[in-house]
């Protein structure tokens, strides 16, 4: 059972990883913040459907499993 855990852990820390790099660079958007730039597109409206915000939520839902993961394997010792 540990050994499972154990593997599953690497998975989900590999997991985290990409997902996180994976993720777009907010770096242009606080120089529109600073510089006042709006931007009225169909992907600014519909914020729930793009692919940041699903990255976003995989990456919450690994974080969890990792954290579950990692009590578990703790409890199992």
């Amino acid at each position: 059972m540990q050994n499972i855990l154990l593997i599953f852990e690497g998975i989900l820390g590999l997991a985290i990883i990409l997902v996180i790099y994976m993720q777009p660079s907010k770096a242009d958007a606080l120089s529109g913040l600073i510089q006042g730039a709006t931007k009225d597109t169909f992907f600014s409206k519909n914020k729930s459907r793009t692919k940041e915000v699903i990255l976003v939520r995989l990456t919450v839902i690994f974080m969890a499993l990792f954290a579950v993961n990692t009590v578990l394997l703790n409890l199992v010792k």
